[in-house]
Order: structure tokens, then sequence, then C-alpha cells
């Protein structure tokens, strides 16, 4: 019971109600936020082209159908998801159609989760699911693209799935558990992509189309929220990876249920892919990033833990010697991706909201 499946939005949690997800504008903190894009559909990893272009991932509203079974219920499939750029103040919808889960009676949906270029023509776009891969086959074709890594070409508006993440899930499970995919993190390198497969619970490369498992993140025991009740197994869910300073890669993690306040570790992959903490005691991790300055910004998805109720997330500096700082917090509700340039933290705010997400720029200093 509640495997890995909660990755975005309170009201997956044990039967939650609803909740009802503000957006704060920018201008609420005068001058020092900036809204670069506004009106997406749960936005979700963003990513910088070399010019500066911008890319959002997202999500998408789900859809009528068909639908396939979910753990919490059903998830109803839609050609909602899409990828928006943001170019010289302009943004424009340059990938749509692409397939979007929503679970049903809840703010949940399954889509674009991230995105991440390597020259300016070359758009890499994990389409998540959260679910078993081999439900797939029930849905429309389209809708069979949930699950893996596709690479677009921006220009013409056209893409072809680069690697199957659903399928790899089937015949390898990392993990030993229960099949379940959910491709989110992603990390285009010169020699390849690397994917967190928040499903399941690791960290894939992929290289020329060929899959391969770079570190996998087992469950821990954590205290059971019933009182009395025995320590109980969590899963990792690792939702994002980058490059550090010293090239090596960083993961940040979710954690599963139930998603402890100060559960949240990052990790730094070493050699024979064991992965080591190296920063902890954070709370729903749902990016990380480095800065030009080297120091490592978390982004939290909720800052008071996905069980509060309280959609309000953070962004987190970690300085020498581990020192923390809040950059920014009120105002941010379920951020859902981060990227950084030019001294500026960009951020997908309200990324379970339809039609009203937004990106906004934070100054750093």
């Amino acid at each position: 019971m509640f495997r890995r499946f909660m990755i975005i939005g309170t009201a997956l949690i044990t039967g939650l109600s609803l909740v009802v997800l503000p957006v704060v504008p920018a201008s609420a903190h005068g001058t020092r936020w900036r809204v670069i894009a506004s009106g997406l559909d749960s936005p979700r990893g963003l990513g910088f082209a070399p010019n500066g272009t911008l890319y959002v991932a997202e999500a998408g509203v789900g859809g009528s159908g068909p639908c396939i079974p979910h753990p919490l219920g059903q998830i109803c499939y839609g050609a909602t998801g899409a990828v928006t750029q943001v170019k010289r103040g302009h943004q424009t919808r340059v990938l749509t159609g692409l397939p979007s889960f929503a679970l049903q009676g809840t703010d949940e949906v399954f889509g674009p989760s991230d995105v991440g270029l390597n020259d300016s023509s070359n758009l890499y776009v994990t389409l998540g699911l959260g679910d078993d891969p081999s439900l797939r086959s029930q849905l429309p074709p389209n809708g069979q693209l949930a699950g893996t890594l596709i690479r677009a070409k921006v220009s013409k508006g056209t893409f072809k799935v680069v690697a199957d993440i659903g399928a790899y899930e089937l015949a390898a499970n990392p993990d030993g558990g229960l099949p379940d995919t959910n491709p989110q993190g992603l990390l285009v390198t010169k020699r390849g992509q690397v994917v967190a497969d928040a499903g399941g619970n690791s960290l894939l490369g992929v290289s020329h189309g060929k899959i391969s498992t770079l570190a996998v993140f087992p469950p821990r025991l954590v205290p059971n929220p019933s009182p009395g009740g025995p320590d109980i197994p969590m899963q990792a869910v690792p939702t994002t990876v980058t490059r550090g300073p010293d090239g090596a890669l960083y993961v940040g993690q979710l954690t599963g249920f139930p998603f402890p306040v100060g559960g949240a570790n990052v990790y730094r992959i070493g050699s024979g892919g064991k992965p080591k903490v190296v920063a902890s005691g954070f709370t729903n991790i749902i990016d990380i990033a480095f800065g030009p300055d080297k120091a490592l910004y978390v982004l939290e998805i909720a800052h008071n833990g996905l069980l509060s109720g309280d959609p309000t997330g953070a962004l987190i500096r970690v300085g020498k010697h581990g020192k923390r700082t809040i950059i920014a917090s009120t105002g941010l509700t379920m951020p859902t991706g981060l990227a950084i340039r030019n001294g500026k933290a960009y951020v997908s705010n309200c990324g379970t909201c339809a039609d009203v997400g937004q990106v906004i720029a934070i100054p750093l200093h």
C-alpha cells in the first residue's frame, strides 16, 4: 500500500479532500519576483536552450478517457500535455497533444514532466505515467507514449520516442518492487540522457536508445503515522537529477507515504552507482539545481509536508558548511520545477493548477 504513486498534489493522500491552490501574484512580492509565463496547465520541469530560450513541461489536465486502474482509483487519459516555449518575452506552445492522465477526484495529473536540451533544436521530454506500464496496452497509441523519453524537433513540432522507460521497468524492474514507472527528472548530456524514474525508484542512463540502471534507491523504515504502530517502509521516489560542480550526479527525493517532514535527502551517485546522502532534513524535494556560486538549491513542493494540507513550497539555498537559507517560500504554491540562469531562479509555480500555472523568476541576491 502507498508504494510511490504520490508524486505531486495533496489530494492523493489517504482520502484528504482536494486542496484549493491560490496563486500569489508576483506583484505581491514587489519588484523582486517577475512572471515569465502564465496560463499554464500543471507546469512542471524547466530547461534552457543554449540561446536562452526557456522551455516548460506542462503535464496537462488529463481527459475523458479511456481510463485505467490506479492504486487510488483510476487515471483518465487525454491528449492535453504540452511543452511551452518562452522566447524574448513571448510564450508559445511548441508541442501539443502529448499524453496526460488525471487521477479522478484529485488535483493530480501525470504527463510531460521535465525537459532538457543539448542544443537549440533538439528538445528531450520525459512523459510521466505513475502506474503499472503494462496497463498502457489499454490506451490508444498516443496514450501508450506515457512512460517514455521523447526527442522533439522544436521548429517542426514533431517528436519520436528515444527510450521506453516503462518497458525497461517491466523487463528489468531495478528496485524489485511492483511494476511502476513515472519518468520525472531529466538531465541531457553530450553522451546521452539521465532519467530519474520516480515510480521505479531508479536512476537510468540512456545512450543511443539503450537504457541502463545507474543507481537504485531502496526504501527505508520510518515512524508509523499511526500511534503505537511499527515502523513502515517508505519509498524513495527520486524526482530530480542534475550534474554537480564536481561532475557527479546528484538526485533529490520526494519520499513516499507517509511523506515525513524532514525526511527527504539529496544523494550523490558515487562509484559503482551507490547513492550517498550529501544533504538531509528536507521535505518533499521536487527539484534541485546548482547555482553559478556552486551552491545547491533545493525546491520543496510542500515545505510543511504533503500531509499538512498546506500547499506552500520553499526554495532553499545550501551554502558553505551546509548553511541553509530560505530564498523564497510565501507565494510558492506547490512549486514543481527549477532552473537557474543569470542570477535568477526560475520556478514553476502552482504545478497542480489548470490554466493558471506560472513560471516566475526570483533573484538569488
